[in-house]
């Protein structure tokens, strides 16, 4: 047995670590919390000043015990979770849990998983960092309280098994004007006149210098009209200016831009860049993957001017020291870097060698010199007109850390860096020297709405406006999609017709093309649900859904983590006025359907509007009277409640359609509340997700309803004649037993085929003895079922009374199954809840 037990939050990390420790250290995982607030109501003693209420996970039970054991046996407990909050809050948990003592406990932090940087931190513990765990209880504890009171509010106003949280219905109000900022453009057109003129060399040799007219004309005829001006002059070189000019790298990566970057390199969503980190981090290949800091270590710095003066020169280094914008920058103390700098890629899986090169490309650039540009700047006047045409040119001298990284832009309707490069090169120029026009064209443009969020915008938006932390943007960006409230998608674009004005050879000639436009790719949208539920608490908590209080909330947090801000009185002061308006929402509010009347029906003069039911947004025809029941129907896929037109709302209501005939009868298609599906000779058939219910066709009707017969004919194993309730069925997760409507799992070692009557009712009666629960595969409720032993001897029917008229098996009347025994509940040997911790003992910050 080692003297000393390490515990972690993760088994890959435990293994990582180790590897660089002794046998006198034994490394155990906690895997993550092993407790929580309780479930049953908000798991906070509000009257005895927030004290939360924790309990051990049930699947943790086993966790603590194994731990509970190792830590008695051991002469030294090392807390050796995460550096950031969460991770102080885990090794405080372990602490109380394990009802471990301040005497033999050390709490060790380290920012990489290297030999050196473990045994660096075993030489230097210190005890829990109260002020931090502090910060953390704060968060949980006011998010809880939030979600606990703001979600039933929802459910009784809006529609059930809604939530709401305190930055998850901030970043979906986000979400929610962005749309609405789109919906709203008013697009307007200009025209851009971009000229071609023809330079000769002294050899005769043409290239063609490419220059834009700085002003744009809203109105066709005024473009035309320069055009028609320009036609006979004459164009020179009025001025050259060139100057030189740099570029220097960005930044190494915090957690927001490391989940940006990848998300426009790699095409990570955030959740899985945060995934990939992590196992890099465990692994030892990167330091620790949540932080706000930009800052390098000296070690960091010292490796990578040997690596780049190794790799490329020692022209190509440049040590430099980033400064950390963010004031409350405090999950760690180093930007995310590899662990080794030497390493330019690594072994393993794909994401997993894509992510590390970002970073170690990123790492580099970082401590790489300045690129040296040369700037060229033309100027080109005419003889007929004042307008100036402008050409620009930029080369590279020295490409510094440009032969490494480059930084990626959000910004859709900027040119990118690399193609401004590409036709930068200007051919040899002169002041006055005179150009030959090849061609003017002036090509209608239209404004652009702000672009859509991506999951990397939205965390560059949330980090703009002091939302949240490193560890909150990737659950948050998560959970309003799992919720329902933003759907994150691929959206094909619109034609447009543009116009093109042309002048070539003195003549101006006008043509109209097509474009394409708005296509939308990885953005994300509101839902419906996630509108009327964001106006509903704009509406009645306009200050739990304002930015700045979000953002003045998370500097509370960090105000807390300092020991400058007692974590009970901040959500005392949040909770009074917060519990008032809850209760006053309760009575006064009123039901929120985000409603739109749309119009009247053309035939009957009745109402029509759209809103939220209870199953989703749908539009209604409402009836003339009380007593006339309102026809329903679900928006189509894409249709939305703030922009659905009357005629889209009547074509909904064209269901049941008759599409054809097969096999003598009809095949119709309905919407029903699980989907599309398509109705023949009483059998539905749903239709595929390809499928529109609105255009589908008898051919492809016919094609659904065959595979589905396919499918049910080799879905059925067997039936026994003698029982007919029992059967032999294929399902998802393999074969099953089915009897009297209640499935039973087949033992591993049973052939399906080879299995007769007998065996089958022996299964069930083991179930039923074992303590096993068979699974209903209707929603009514099914009779009893009483498994009954078939006799080895062929016996002869008797006959029943006369009063029955009918003839009964031995079969029929087997003895019934042993009641089935109850399952006994195990109590957990650990503390089920636990108030939070006041001792002195607890609050001691180092030893």
């Amino acid at each position: 047995m080692a003297d000393n037990l390490v515990i972690v939050e993760s088994p890959a990390k435990a293994k990582t670590i180790e590897g660089f420790l002794g046998k006198d250290f034994q490394v155990k995982s906690s895997y993550g919390h092993v407790r929580d607030l309780v479930k049953n109501d908000k798991g906070i003693d509000i009257g005895n000043g927030f004290s939360p209420l924790y309990e051990v996970s049930p699947d943790k039970e086993k966790v603590v015990n194994e731990l509970k054991s190792l830590s008695k046996k051991a002469k030294t407990v090392w807390l050796a979770t995460d550096e950031d909050r969460e991770g102080e809050a885990i090794s405080w948990h372990l602490f109380e849990t394990l009802n471990l003592k301040e005497s033999n406990t050390k709490r060790i932090v380290f920012h990489e998983i290297t030999k050196k940087a473990i045994q660096e931190a075993i030489s230097k513990p210190r005890f829990i960092d109260m002020h931090l765990v502090d910060a953390q209880q704060a968060r949980r504890i006011l998010d809880r309280l939030v979600g606990f009171e703001l979600s039933p509010i929802l459910w009784k106003k809006i529609k059930p098994s809604l939530s709401a949280g305190r930055v998850q219905s901030v970043s979906v109000r986000l979400i929610v004007e962005r749309e609405r900022d789109v919906e709203g453009h008013k697009s307007q057109s200009a025209y851009k006149l971009v000229a071609h003129f023809i330079v000769k060399d002294k050899k005769g040799n043409s290239t063609l210098l490419k220059a834009e007219l700085s002003q744009r004309f809203p109105v066709k005829e005024d473009a035309e009209a320069l055009l028609n001006k320009l036609a006979n002059a004459n164009f020179k070189i009025s001025n050259l200016e060139v100057k030189p000019g740099k570029k220097s790298p960005a930044a190494p990566f915090t957690t927001s831009t490391l989940q940006q970057e990848a998300s426009r390199k790699l095409g990570f969503s955030v959740a899985q860049t945060m995934v990939v980190a992590q196992r890099l981090y465990e692994s030892g290949k990167i330091t620790y993957m949540r932080t706000d800091s930009v800052n390098l270590s000296q070690l960091a710095l010292d490796e990578a001017k040997v690596a780049i003066s190794k790799m490329y020169g020692k022209e190509y280094s440049f040590t430099r020291q980033f400064k950390t914008k963010s004031a409350n920058a405090q999950e760690a103390h180093e930007a995310i870097r590899p662990a080794y700098l030497d390493l330019s890629t690594i072994d393993g899986e794909n994401a997993d060698r894509r992510l590390y090169e970002l970073i170690w490309k990123r790492t580099i650039a970082s401590q790489m010199a300045d690129a040296q540009l040369e700037r060229t700047v033309v100027n080109i006047e005419n003889n007929k007109s004042k307008e100036l045409f402008i050409a620009t040119g930029e080369v590279i001298r020295f490409d510094g850390f440009l032969r490494v990284y480059l930084e990626s832009t959000d910004d859709e309707n900027e040119e990118n860096d690399t193609e401004k490069e590409k036709d930068g090169l200007l051919p040899p120029l002169t002041i006055g020297q005179m150009l030959d026009l090849d061609t003017i064209t002036g090509t209608q443009r239209f404004s652009s709405p702000p672009a859509r969020y991506t999951e990397a915008s939205l965390v560059k938006k949330l980090e703009e406006l002091g939302i949240g932390r490193p560890s909150t943007y990737a659950p948050t960006i998560s959970t309003v999609q799992k919720r329902g409230y933003v759907i994150k998608e691929d959206r094909p674009g619109k034609e447009r017709i543009f116009t093109v004005l042309t002048l070539r050879n003195g003549k101006v000639s006008t043509e109209d093309r097509t474009e394409n436009y708005a296509a939308e790719k990885s953005k994300m949208f509101p839902t419906d649900i996630g509108t009327v539920v964001t106006d509903f608490l704009v509406l009645n908590f306009p200050e739990i859904l304002d930015y700045n209080f979000t953002a003045n909330v998370e500097r509370e947090f960090d105000e807390i983590a300092q020991g400058n801000l007692q974590w009970a009185k901040m959500i005392k002061k949040f909770y009074g006025p917060f519990h008032k308006l809850v209760e006053d929402t309760e009575k006064n509010s009123e039901r929120a359907t985000g409603e739109r009347i749309l119009g009247v029906h053309p035939e009957n003069g009745k109402k029509i509007s759209a809103r939220i039911g209870r199953f989703g947004p749908l539009v209604q025809i409402t009836g003339e009277t009380e007593d006339e029941k309102p026809q329903f129907a679900k928006l189509r896929p894409g249709q939305r409640l703030e922009t659905i037109t009357l005629e889209e709302a009547l074509d909904l209501f064209k269901m049941p359609r008759n599409i054809g005939n097969y096999e003598e009868e009809d095949v119709t298609i309905s919407i029903g509340r699980f989907g599309p599906y398509a109705r023949h000779n009483g059998i539905f058939v749903s239709l595929a997700k390809a499928d529109d219910p609105y255009t589908i066709e008898i051919d492809r009707a016919i094609e659904l309803i065959e595979g589905k017969r396919k499918t049910d004919r080799e879905r059925i194993i067997r039936i026994f004649e003698e029982r007919p309730d029992v059967k032999l069925l294929n399902g998802r997760w393999g074969p099953y037993l089915v009897a009297n409507e209640l499935n039973y799992k087949l033992p591993k070692d049973k052939d399906p085929n080879a299995l007769t009557l007998q065996d089958c009712l022996d299964i069930i009666i083991a179930a039923g003895e074992n303590g096993g629960k068979p699974k209903r595969s209707f929603g009514r409720k099914a009779a009893p079922f009483a498994a009954k032993k078939v006799p080895a001897k062929k016996t002869v029917a008797k006959k029943t009374p006369a009063t029955t008229g009918a003839k009964t098996s031995v079969a029929k009347t087997i003895s019934k199954v042993p009641a089935k025994k109850k399952a006994t509940k195990t109590v957990a040997k650990a503390p089920v809840k636990a108030a939070a911790s006041k001792t002195a003992t607890a609050r001691k910050k180092t030893k």
